[in-house]
């Protein structure tokens, strides 16, 4: 059996469709031994009809430099975060509900055939954060669990995939900090074959009494720990809410957006992508709302840390998110080794900022200016026609855009002046 979400006639009621069937019992005891659940049903998502065809039109009006191109890759409900399989084979979406979305492209004319939930015999919570190692195994950042899976790129096809966990349910972060707030967990392999993490703090600002408790755990920072679960510590300090990392192809470092402080203005604080140098830097927060605007609460108080300055400053409250160093060779030299990435678009300011993909390069000395990329997504009546995530690379150098309002990933390809 096979439950069929009609795109065309509604993404909102397909999702609530999805949502609609039984809980799901966590079957992760039985995955991890290699046992069947008995789960026997997938939830596919239409890729043609009215829905797909009103994207495509929105498409049009979307700007690029000369010689690039952008098309529907994908109708994909709430997506989110994005990992290429190594194989080339599947890409995992991530949502900030509870589906993770395996889209197959099988004829490879970078359309996807399908598109259906992965692991449908698992309950995830807030499954925001795909990411690849090298070898194939993928691993999912929920709330607070990481879970691996071995082999993903294979066993997808069957409800029941091998499922193992790296952080237990609870353990990546106090249960009595979890939040409604900041929970979209992302994840990389470094260069040094470690995982690393970001945990957004809840609130807008910190408060004081939470610094130390949040300090020990990596709430607010980026943390780091082997592939296995084992040699926890925290990498990052001072960072509000990161939802998008990165490491240079050529260097290793560590690059990061931050999401900044509200409520300060239309203008100020800006939104940051920083470049982390070392372990154990700390990158401002909670004295400062972002850049060098020191924060309402924080105001009159010495800053007792040395602070790392981001490493260029975005417009306020566009919302930097999902971001990838570009190491294809489809796009122009000038390209290599530049960073995408995604704003989000802004939730309360005045005038909507944001909604599209941004490009910054990056001298030998680590020095960034940024620009936009591709934009249009904010029309002229200031409505939203859709919100950028995340930004991943295909094996032929194209680039995948997901936007979670519209529920679709996007392809951006380069073809010649």
């Amino acid at each position: 059996m096979k439950t069929v979400l009609l795109a065309s006639a509604s993404l909102l009621m397909a999702t609530a469709l999805a949502s609609a069937q039984a809980p799901v019992p966590d079957n992760l005891e039985k995955l991890s031994n290699f046992q069947s659940t008995g789960t026997t049903e997938f939830t596919y998502v239409e890729q043609d009809g009215d829905y797909a065809a009103g994207i495509r039109e929105t498409l049009k009006g979307i700007k690029l430099p000369d010689g690039f191109r952008i098309e529907l890759y994908a109708v994909v409900p709430d997506a989110r975060h994005m990992a290429v399989g190594p194989q080339g084979i599947v890409t995992f979406v991530g949502t900030r509900k509870d589906k993770v979305w395996a889209v197959t492209d099988r004829n490879k004319d970078r359309v996807a055939d399908e598109v259906k939930d992965f692991a449908p015999s698992l309950k995830f919570a807030i499954p925001n954060g795909p990411c690849f190692s090298k070898d194939g195994f993928l691993y999912i950042a929920e709330q607070n669990r990481v879970l691996v899976y071995p082999a993903a790129e294979f066993f997808y096809e069957s409800p029941d995939v091998a499922a193992f966990n790296v952080v237990k349910q609870g353990e990546l972060v106090p249960p009595a900090d979890e939040s409604y707030n900041h929970t979209a967990r992302v994840c990389r392999i470094g260069p040094d074959g470690k995982l690393y993490i970001s945990l957004g703090q809840p609130f807008n600002v910190a408060p004081a009494d939470k610094l130390e408790h949040y300090k020990e755990h990596g709430i607010g920072g980026m943390i780091r720990l082997n592939t296995d679960g084992t040699g926890r510590e925290v990498y990052t300090y001072g960072i509000r809410n990161s939802v998008g990392h990165d490491f240079h192809p050529e260097t290793g470092e560590l690059w990061f957006t931050d999401n900044q402080v509200d409520g300060m203005g239309d203008d100020i604080p800006p939104g940051e992508i920083n470049r982390q140098t070392a372990a154990g830097q700390h990158f401002g927060h909670p004295w400062y709302g972002g850049g060098d605007v020191r924060t309402n609460e924080y105001a009159g108080e010495e800053v007792p840390v040395d602070v790392v300055m981001p490493a260029v400053e975005t417009v306020a409250h566009a919302a930097d998110l999902g971001m990838s160093f570009y190491t294809g060779k489809q796009f122009p030299a000038k390209y290599k080794n530049a960073i995408f990435s995604a704003q989000h678009g802004s939730w309360n300011r005045t005038t909507p900022v944001g909604a599209r993909v941004m490009v910054t390069f990056v001298d030998e000395e680590g020095k960034a200016t940024t620009e936009p990329f591709a934009e249009g997504w904010i029309d002229e009546n200031d409505e939203y026609l859709g919100r950028p995530v995340d930004v991943a690379q295909l094996r032929d150098g194209s680039i995948l855009v997901s936007d979670d309002l519209a529920g679709a990933i996007y392809r951006i390809s380069y073809e010649g002046n």
